[in-house]
């Protein structure tokens, strides 16, 4: 009987304050407002009784809707209140404090020493020497284009990593364009093409091309070279990368409902307005090994040279090296190679393909170097990495696993604002950076913005000079999986090149044998299709 009266108090209370406030109109103007509030809370009340939606508002009138409130702020509770400053939701506090602090230049060091539990199984450091280097020049580059390759690009070692204007607002897409070309380093367009705001900023640009074909593609949706070249030659655009997969939804198409497609979006992907707009599970222009290098064949040969690759997020392993047998036989070599982790979450997924589909980053990138050592193919293509790589110790750490540069969405936006909200799909961003609101993009000032994207840069290839010196070498490109030390177990831990393994040059070419299924998946794998011999992966 008093659980009953707990829960319908409210409704009850709210219904004798109206009838009291309505019987003392005469008295006051406060009566009325007061007759107004709980008047409201009672209409409330009796809708919730008889409305079949919510059980728990049917039961708890007026005072059900308070889960709701809670539920609805309970991630910003948490992230202020509540969760640690290593707690990884996705990105740690500690992680987006530093990027702040490079962004705005300010001060990044941290005294009392390290907060990390450093005898837990999992830690991870970089053996440094007794004779330190000191480097002068943090400007670290790479140089992308193999034999075939016309207009070869001395790439920064570190940059933005896919993100389309549609997902990311025109102002976040100025700011992070405007900060790459004063950092002197490349934005990465994402699959939604060139927008004007790319342009704008006059940034280098790495045009992605995706299924959709965005900006280069006919009205029924398949691939147009004319389009293509008229882009793909453009000064401002340094390289093309074919899309295949993404971290994070691997093997998984999308689509822009025609309600969210603005004009702006329209004019940048080339299509028509009142439409949805889809983006295939996978490519229409091939559909075998073969035809993939020959397409990036066409796509080398349209864009005048310029360094061509393709972008994917491990999957099915023998795949993979279906493509390079593909290399193999037609002699058609991409540039380089971008592995994306499973960690990549810039755009909104189901929880099933977030969670349990695609190969992290570590493991993705170790599998593709090796293959393509294996191959003979290691030194025609560069490798790039992008996965949650925000620090100087990350970038360190896959440069010894084995790629030559890395990219980076998130810690790009934490530069222009993002406070890790994780409202990216609701259109309510609440610093403007993923939202197509004009009034919340507002917020962001983009010559603001762009030089604290400059800063995060910047700084970031300097923390990394000052660890590349103190393990005593000369460029991040000489680290190796010797350099980085792995706790194994308490007391116990391992030498990096124990578990991420540097495979011998050719041994799938000789037929090695190996001990860990390389050469298996190798035999079963055909440049003529995607699919095995046998019902295996």
């Amino acid at each position: 009987m008093f659980t009953r009266f707990i829960r319908f108090s409210p409704l009850a209370l709210s219904a004798l304050l109206t009838l009291g406030a309505l019987s003392g109109l005469i008295l006051t103007d406060w009566f009325l407002i007061a007759a107004i509030i709980f008047g409201f809370l009672t209409f409330v009340g009796i809708y919730d009784l008889i409305q079949t939606k919510h059980a728990i508002t049917r039961n708890y009138p007026i005072l059900g809707h308070l889960r709701f409130f809670f539920e609805e702020i309970r991630p910003e509770i948490r992230q202020y209140l509540i969760e640690g400053d290593d707690e990884e939701v996705p990105f740690s506090r500690a992680t987006r404090t530093i990027v702040y602090q490079r962004a705005k230049d300010i001060e990044d060091a941290k005294p009392f020493g390290t907060r990390i539990r450093v005898s837990e199984s999992g830690y991870q450091w970089i053996t440094h020497s007794v004779k330190p280097r000191h480097i002068e020049d943090s400007d670290f580059r790479v140089e992308i284009g193999g034999p075939d390759c016309k207009q070869p690009y001395k790439a920064s070692i570190y940059n933005i990593s896919a993100m389309s204007f549609g997902a990311l607002s025109a102002n976040a897409i100025m700011a992070l364009n405007k900060g790459a070309k004063a950092g002197g380093f490349a934005h990465d367009t994402g699959e939604g093409g060139i927008s004007r705001y790319h342009r704008e900023g006059g940034g280098d640009l790495i045009y992605e091309v995706g299924s959709g074909y965005f900006g280069c593609r006919n009205h029924d949706g398949s691939f147009n070279p004319e389009k293509f070249a008229m882009r793909a030659q453009d000064d401002q655009v340094k390289m093309i990368e074919v899309k295949l997969s993404q971290g994070a939804k691997p093997g998984h198409g999308g689509m822009l409902p025609a309600a969210k497609i603005t004009p702006e979006i329209a004019e940048a992907r080339d299509i028509p307005m009142g439409v949805d707009c889809i983006s295939p599970a996978s490519h229409s222009a091939f559909s075998t090994p073969l035809e993939m290098m020959e397409f990036i064949g066409q796509l080398r040969e349209l864009s005048g040279g310029k360094p061509v690759g393709f972008k994917l997020c491990v999957g099915h392993r023998r795949e993979f090296m279906c493509i390079v047998k593909a290399m193999l036989e037609t002699g058609i070599v991409p540039d380089f190679i971008v592995v994306d982790g499973k960690e990549g979450g810039t755009g909104a997924a189901p929880l099933e393909f977030a969670n349990h589909m695609g190969f992290p980053l570590v493991e993705g990138l170790s599998f593709v170097h090796n293959t393509l050592r294996g191959a003979g193919l290691r030194d025609k293509v560069k490798i790039g990495a992008s996965g949650k790589l925000v620090t100087a110790f990350h970038l360190a750490k896959v440069l010894a696993i084995g790629a030559d540069w890395a990219n980076s969405a998130r810690g790009f936006m934490f530069a222009i604002g993002c406070i890790q909200a994780q409202s990216c799909h609701t259109n309510k961003c609440p610093t403007g950076v993923t939202t197509q609101d004009p009034v919340r993009q507002r917020a962001l000032v983009v010559p603001d913005k762009a030089t604290r994207v400059a800063n995060f840069h910047r700084n970031t290839m300097k923390a990394l000079a000052e660890m590349t010196g103190a393990a005593g070498l000369t460029h991040p490109g000489q680290f190796l999986p010797h350099h980085l030390l792995v706790r194994d177990r308490e007391r116990d831990f391992k030498v990096g090149d124990e578990i991420y393994h540097y495979m011998p040059e050719g041994f799938l070419l000789r037929e090695d044998d190996d001990r860990f299924g390389y050469l298996k998946r190798w035999k079963r794998a055909r440049a003529e299709a995607f699919e095995p011999f046998d019902s295996g992966v």
